[in-house]
Parts: C-alpha cells; structure tokens; sequence
C-alpha cells in the first residue's frame, strides 16, 4: 500500500507543476543520461549551464511532468504541449492544408522558428529547410518532464531561442516497461494505437547504465465529412450572413474569353462571367452559385504510422569520468489529402479538336472569337478533374540521431562536459492525383489526343491518365554540433552560503539543407500541389559563451537571498551578411524572506536566417488574400487614387471593384529566399514572483510579466501577399513602391491575378513583433485523510494560466504606424488563428491511494475579428471551454491502468466562413474530433 500512495501522490503532485522552483531537487537529478553528474546534488536548471543546488532562476521555468501525458492521453507530445497558454499551436495532427506531416511548437505566437527546442538540455534534430524541430521524433512515453522557458535564450543556447526554449528532459529506465493505448472517439471513428517498450539497467558493477526503447504508432484518419460543422463549405457573404460557398472551379467547367468586356461580342456564351457546363457539351452563363463544395473529401485529421527506437548510455571509463551517447531513428508516414486538382489558367483552345465535345452553337460561339483565323482561341479555363482523383501528399521521414560524449572532474569544484553530435533526416514525398499542365494544354490545342473537360464526368479513362502525373521529391537536412563547457565554483563572497558559480565554453554548429523535387514540380508543369524550384544550402559558426552566477548575499536581516547572474555568447557565422553577432542576458533573483521571491531578468538573443529563408527557390504558394481591386474593396478604400492603381498595374477601368477581378478567396504567388538576410534580433525582459507560504504547506503561486520585443523580423516582402497588396493600393499608393512593382505584369488581360504570371513576394528583413503579458499559476495539495480506499487520500489544484496584453505585428518596420494588434483578435487580414487573451489549463486530481481521479479544465478566451474594414457573419468567437476526465489505478505492484474520455461533453468548436479558415474552424485551437475516449496500461518488471 505504500508503493501505491507514494506513486499516487506524485501523480498529483508534478501535474502540470508551476514554475522551477515547485520542483524538488530530486527531481531534476534523475533526469536522462545528457544531464552531467554534479557534485553535493547539484542540478542544472534549463536557461543556464551552471549547476546549483536549488531551482530556482531569474527566468521563469514552467514545467509540465510526465504524468500529464499519461492522465491526458497524449501519445504525441503536441497534444500536451499545445494546451499550454505560452503556447500557440503550430502545424499538428489537424493540419491538413498546409500540413506536411509534422508537429511544430510555437511559443508566444512568434512562429516556429524563434522557438528552441532542446532534448536533455541539447538541440534536437530539425526536418527541413526551415531548421523546425518535428515533435513527433521525440519519445513522450520517456518524458521525466518537459521545462518552458519565457523569452530569449540565445546568451545559454545560441540562435533560435527568441521566443523561449522547451527542453524535454528523457528518464533513465531501471527494469523493463511496456505500454499500449488506444483512442477512439465517439463517433467511432479516429482510431488511434500506440504500443511501446523500454529496457534499462546498470552494467560493468554499477558503473554504467543503459536504455534502449522503441514505439509503434497508428492513427486513422478523419475526413471532414466526418462532422456537420465541416462537411460543407460555408462562405461569409461580407454582408453579415453565411451562405453555401465552394470553389469557383468546378467538375463542370468554366470558359471565359480573354477578349475585354468591350471586344467580347454581345450574346456569346463565353464572354464573361463565361460558359458553364452544367449539361455535357452544352454552355450556360456561369452564375454565382456555380460552385464546388471541396470541404467533404478534405482530412479533418491527417493519418499518421511512427516507428521510433533508440537508446542512450553512460559508462564511468574512470574514477570521476562518464563517456556518454546516445541514438535515435524515426521513421513517419504522414498523408495530406485534398480535393481533386483545380486546372486553372490561361489555355490555347483548337476550335476542331473542341468541336468533338460541344454543341454546335458552342463551337459557333467559339468560331466568333478566333478574330486572327487559326482556329484556335484563347480562354482562361477552370475545371477540376474529379476523374484524375483526389490529390494526396505522403511524407515518409527517416530521421536518425547520433551523440558521443564525455564528462567528468577537472578538479573537485570545477567539471567539463563535451560532445559531438550529428543529425540527418531524410524526407520523401510523393504527390498523387496531379494534373501535368503541358499535357493538359496539348490535349486542348490538338498536339495531342483531345481531352473532353466540357461537362462533369466527361474525361474517360484514357483522357485521365493522358494528363494524370505523380511528382516524387526529396528533402535533406543535417545537423551537426560540437560543443564544450567547462562549469563549477570559483569562491565564496563571504557574504553567502554559496560559491560563485561560472560556465565557460565553445560550440561549432553547420546546417545543412536542400529540397530536390523532380523534373515536373520544379519546372512548374505540376497543377495540383505547390510547384517548387531546388533549395540547397548550407552554413556554419563558431561560439564563445560564457555565464556567471554570484550569490551576493544570503541569511542577513531583509534579505534571505540576493543573486545576480549574467551571460554573454559571442557568434561567428560563415554568412556574410550576418558575420560576428553579440548575445547577452543579465538577472537578478531577490527573496526577502524564505516566503517570497522576487525575480527579474533582460535578454538580448539573435537568430540567424535559415536556409530556407535565405537560400530557398522560387516555389507557387495559395494564400488567403483580398485584392483592393475587387468587389471586396470596402467602400472607403474606392477611391480615385485606388482606382488610377489598379488600372496602372493592369486591370481594365470597367472591371474595377467587380466580381470578376476576383473568383477565389487565394491568389496565388510565388515565394523565395534572399542571400542577403541579415540576422534578427529581440530583447525580452521579465519579472515576476514565487509565493510558497510556510504558513500553507504544499501551497505555490507564481506570477510573471514578459515583453518581448523582434526587430529586423523576416517574412516575406510586406508581410504576405495579402499585405503587399493592402500596402500597395491603400496605404503607400505609390505605383513605384517595391509593393506595388510586385504586382505589374501579375494581371491577365481581365485584371485578375490568375497565377500565370504570379506576383513575387520573396523574403526580407522587413518587420518587428512585440509580444507582452502575464503567465501565472497556483498549485496545492493537501491530505484530507481517509478517503474511500487509503488511509492518507489527498487533493491536487494547480492552474497554469496566461493573460496576453498585446501581440503586435508591424509588417514594415519603416512603417511604425501600420500596425496590427492581434491579442484578442483571429481573422484573414492579419492575424490568423485566435490569439485569445485569456487562456489557462487547470487539474483537479483525487488521489486516494492507488486510485486517482482528475478532472482537466482547458479555457480560451474570446476573440475578434481582425478587420474593421469587412462586415463578417462571425465577428467575434465567445470562450472555449472543454472538460476532460481520467481515472487511473495501480492494479498491482507492477501494472497500472488509465482510461479517460477527452472533451467530456462533446463541445463543438465555433465555425464561421471557410473564406476566414478552412473546415469553417480553426482546428489548431478547438477541438474537432468531439468527446473522445482512451484506455491504456502499462507494465513494469
């Protein structure tokens, strides 16, 4: 019975604990085997390289424990990780379009790519040419804890960190464990199976120590016609309604004449809006409900198959020296699935070969617009070839790590830790159901067989596969690290009980990255997923940090502890617009009394360009944009100037601010990397205090303010397609300015933005961010005595909150008076998915003996809509709020079980026009799978 208290207790205890300083000393000196033996229990806490005998740091630590994972049901780590407040989900398992297959972590909004991600205190390997670490590769059912820091870190851990630093800190395992679990929703569908194993013990008389795992996971997929909130598309109609929406590409087809409004002849069926097939054969005009309804055959949930294994060990090759390593792989298949291919674009049209398919009024139609005789018209075309299949994208990634390593005494105050580490992931795609665009054009002008797209249904077999590619391509990242630092005491003060701590260092890291799609993506003959040109690039740097920590004063009247600590890390890239960049970070950590701490701390961090950003090719991208020059204009912007813009950038006097300048609610661009990027930069300050009262055992609370500030931010030029264009037409107007330029010779001979000849918004340093707010926590337990089984039951509470104040986004730095403030805001214009400024994740545990309940409750708060300029249906989304319950239960001394049920009563997300987010929800932040169910066991020996 004991056994079983004491693990019950823990259960409660380290669920989703506070800040670093609720964690006991021996919590952090069990963790894997990258973390260095100190001396008299010292430990290291994340955000430093000092050991030091207590957790507390001037940067706020929260921490989530283990036991977090096993009562929530999380299998991958974003599941978990993505219900903190700090954090704002990135690409997950609902991430469809774009999706990739992946699981990213972003901390405070600020993108991915500013968040570091360490594993046992070490950088992890990345996926891509981006350097975005897959949380997929790392082992959940190893987790002794997962520690998130607020701001940056680059002064400790060099480039990345500008947002903060999660470390996932892995569990030596004594004996063997095995795990199964398996999920399922209500509806029955989502099946989700994950089994796992790991094994570990001393070697060599105690001198070493082992562990080897390995883990198989299974998750079905969910189509969007799955559930009633996503199984149609629904459009915002800007007039405050919702109304039945889709693509304006349809299985049946749509022709229009590229001849202007004024040389189009009266009466024929293809001058705009221009000829639909509705019947095979035969044209109609085309009216605005001619749509196709894309949403059903979309994933809701991507599908997923992981195989991971790996091990990690340590051996004392003498007296005070440990070699270490350790190796992983990962292999994981992922599929993205979309609706059949839209063939879009300006087509050359041979009359004769047409003639086979369309009436022949249709072929006296086209006849009247060959007005040069050669028997052939142009016409912008739009069909989807519903025959060629569904489009499907499947990533299969093989990422293997690889790490040696030594530490040991220098003296009895003084250790060194060094090691080598090398990381490759290999990522093969294969993209199915895509129409070649030279082959679809040869089956129009009569090069070739012809192909029959007038009319749903109407390609044959043979027509299909005529057009019909598959596109294979390939993605290489490497990673390699070579790092050294020395760490200890140097002296006591004399005014302290503790010695004045230092770390001192050097670390040589090369990225390596390329993308290499095959013959059909790069030249862009590919019409269904993106097309992409090579990306290949590589640079490396060298580092000198060093970090110092001075007790300055302890146990005098007023002041029960006083410490200062500082850092500085000095950077040398091999890339010449970054060359030698400065990271530095002071703190200050001051407790009046055992009771309180007062904390507080400034950090200067950098993050270099990746390569994608700087060396990536020109690839075709579908954003969510308004053009100013449509019918979407709000009546302030109709001006005389916009109108003089829009007509000198290439759209016909008569069509300004019509529907026809318009169809789709995505403008397609083309995208890419600058060579001359410079790095960015941030400082982030914060203070804050631990309350742990020793009138209230087991009682804690932590508040903390954070700002953090970005400058020299790249993005693409503007910010985006769709602020390019706003910068453009309404607020510099300036035909000559860069945004403007972006957008001439990007028109068609009817003023739209067809993507034959895509704007190019490439990358530059060209914004600044601003993120401030307040995370908090309170957590207690408490015995309340007998309970229904033991004799010592207890209560658990903890909270772990964040109130964002602003989140501030200035898409051209020059530019300070444009900017945009998405805290409490979600929407198209700017700030995309809901930035709630209230958000908290809170557990309620039971435990009574080896029986323990708990009760999670998830909020996030309201949210507005972001443009002021547009009158949604949906302007605001009211809090979200989700209820999840577990039990868990010691069956016996080696086996525990858990079952639990996920969004306990079945809430649905809030919907509103798919033309604000796909599925008509945004999926990242609320749950779409509805009440869901888990169950599994584990067992040790």
């Amino acid at each position: 019975m004991k056994t079983h208290l004491k693990k019950a207790a823990l259960i409660s205890a380290t669920s989703l604990t506070a800040a670093a300083a609720l964690v006991s000393t021996n919590a952090y000196a069990q963790t894997g085997p990258a973390e260095a033996s100190e001396p008299s229990g010292e430990i290291i806490v994340t955000g430093s390289r000092i050991a030091r005998r207590n957790v507390e740091s001037a940067a706020p630590v929260a921490v989530v424990d283990s036991e977090e994972f096993a009562l929530s049901g999380a299998v991958n780590v974003e599941s978990v990780i993505n219900t903190l407040p700090q954090v704002v989900p990135g690409t997950t398992s609902f991430s469809n379009n774009p999706g990739g297959g992946v699981a990213t972590l972003n901390l405070r909004g600020l993108d991915s790519a500013r968040t570091m991600v360490l594993v046992n205190g070490r950088r992890w390997m990345f996926y891509d040419t981006q350097q975005i670490v897959d949380l997929n590769t790392i082992p959940s059912f190893l987790l002794e804890s997962v520690d998130v820091v607020t701001g940056g870190a680059s002064a400790v851990y060099g480039s990345d960190a500008l947002a903060g630093v999660v470390n996932f800190r892995l569990k030596d395992v004594q004996g063997l464990e095995m795990g199964a679990q398996y999920g399922v929703t209500s509806r029955g569908d989502g099946q989700r199976l994950t089994a796992n194993f790991a094994f570990g013990g001393e070697f060599a008389d105690g001198r070493g120590h082992a562990t080897v795992y390995g883990e198989y996971y299974d998750r079905k997929d969910v189509f969007a016609s799955a559930r009633k909130f996503s199984e149609d598309v629904n459009w915002d109609d800007y007039e405050g309604g919702i109304i039945p929406g889709g693509s304006s590409t349809t299985p049946q087809g749509r022709f229009t004449s590229t001849l202007s409004a004024d040389d189009c002849p009266v009466g024929n069926v293809y001058c705009s809006p221009g000829a639909f097939y509705e019947t095979p054969g035969a044209g109609r005009p085309r009216v605005a409900t001619d749509l196709y309804n894309y949403g059903p055959v979309n994933y809701l949930m991507v599908p997923q198959e992981r195989y991971l294994m790996g091990g990690y060990a340590d051996y004392e090759f003498s007296d005070g020296h440990t070699a270490y390593t350790e190796v992983s792989y990962v292999n994981n298949r992922v599929a993205n699935e979309l609706a059949a291919t839209p063939v879009t674009g300006t087509f050359n049209i041979d009359i004769a070969t047409a003639a086979q398919f369309i009436s022949a009024a249709d072929v006296a139609a086209m006849n009247q617009l060959d007005t040069d005789g050669d028997g052939q018209v142009a016409m912008s075309v739009q069909r989807r070839t519903l025959e060629v299949g569904a489009r499907n994208s499947l990533d299969e990634r093989s990422a293997f790590r690889v790490l040696l390593g030594a530490r040991g005494e220098i003296t009895s105050n003084i250790n060194y830790d060094a090691y080598y580490m090398f990381a490759r992931t290999r990522n093969s795609n294969i993209q199915s159901g895509n129409v070649s665009r030279s082959a679809f054009q040869a089956g129009l002008d009569g090069s070739a067989p012809g192909i029959n797209i007038y009319g749903p249904g109407t390609l044959t077999q043979a027509m299909a596969d005529q057009i019909a590619i598959t596109a294979q391509n390939t993605e290489i990242s490497t990673l390699q690290v070579a790092s050294g630092v020395i760490s200890g005491s140097l002296f006591n003060t004399g005014m302290s009980r503790d010695d004045v701590g230092f770390a001192i260092g050097a670390e040589y890291r090369r990225v390596s990255s390329e993308f290499i799609p095959d013959t059909a993506l790069s030249s862009g003959d590919v019409i269904g997923f993106n097309a992409g040109l090579p990306t290949e690039g590589a640079y490396d740097v060298k580092e000198l940090f060093a970090e110092l920590r001075v007790p300055l004063v302890t146990d005098t009247p007023g002041v029960y502890r006083l410490e200062a600590t500082g850092a500085v890390r000095y950077s040398d890239y091999s890339l010449g617009a970054v060359g030698g960049v400065w990271a530095y970070a002071g703190g200050l950590e001051y407790a009046p009394i055992p009771d309180v701490t007062l904390r507080g701390q400034y950090q200067r961090a950098v993050r270099a360009p990746n390569v994608d950003e700087l060396f990536g090719g020109q690839s075709q991208g579908f954003p969510g944009a308004t053009d100013p020059c449509g019918a979407n204009q709000a009546a302030a912007g109709q001006t005389d100037v916009v109108r003089q813009l829009c007509v000198a950038s290439g759209v016909p006097n008569s069509a300004v601010w019509t529907d026809t300048i318009q169809l789709n609610t995505q403008i397609q661009g083309l995208f890419g990397g600058n060579a001359d990027l410079q790095e960015e930069t941030s400082d982030s300050w914060t203070a804050g205090a631990v309350f742990t009262p020793t009138f209230l055992p087991g009682f804690v609370a932590t508040v903390d303010w954070y700002k953090i500030t970005v400058d020299g931010a790249i993005s693409t030029l503007g910010g985006g397609l769709a602020n390019s264009l706003n910068l453009c037409y309404n607020v510099i107007q300036d035909i000559n300015s860069e945004y403007c330029q972006a957008f001439i010779g990007s028109r068609n001979a009817l003023g739209q933005l067809d993507g034959e000849n895509p704007p190019a918004i490439l990358n530059a340093n060209t914004g600044a961010l601003e993120v401030e707010g307040i995370d908090f926590e309170v957590s207690y337990m408490t015995s309340i005595g007998t309970g229904l089984i033991s004799e010592d039951a207890r209560i658990s509470f903890n909270v772990l909150g964040n109130y964002t104040i602003s989140n501030i986004y200035t898409p051209v730095a020059d530019l300070p008076e444009e900017t945009y403030e998405c805290a409490g805001q979600f929407g198209q214009l700017v700030c995309g998915q809901p930035t709630p400024k209230w958000k908290w994740t809170s557990r309620l545990s039971f435990i009574d003996g080896p029986m323990t309940t708990s009760l999670r409750w998830r909020h996030v708060g309201a949210v507005s809509d972001d443009d002021p300029g547009v009158d949604y249906a949906v302007e605001r989304l009211g809090s979200y709020d989700q209820f999840d319950l577990t039990l868990s239960a010691d069956v016996t001394e080696n086996f525990s079980l858990t079952a639990g049920v996920n969004n306990l009563f079945d809430k649905q997300p809030p919907t509103m026009g798919d033309n604000q987010q796909q599925t008509n929800t945004w999926p990242g932040v609320y749950d779409v799978l509805g009440r869901d169910f888990f169950i599994s066991g584990r067992m040790t020996f």
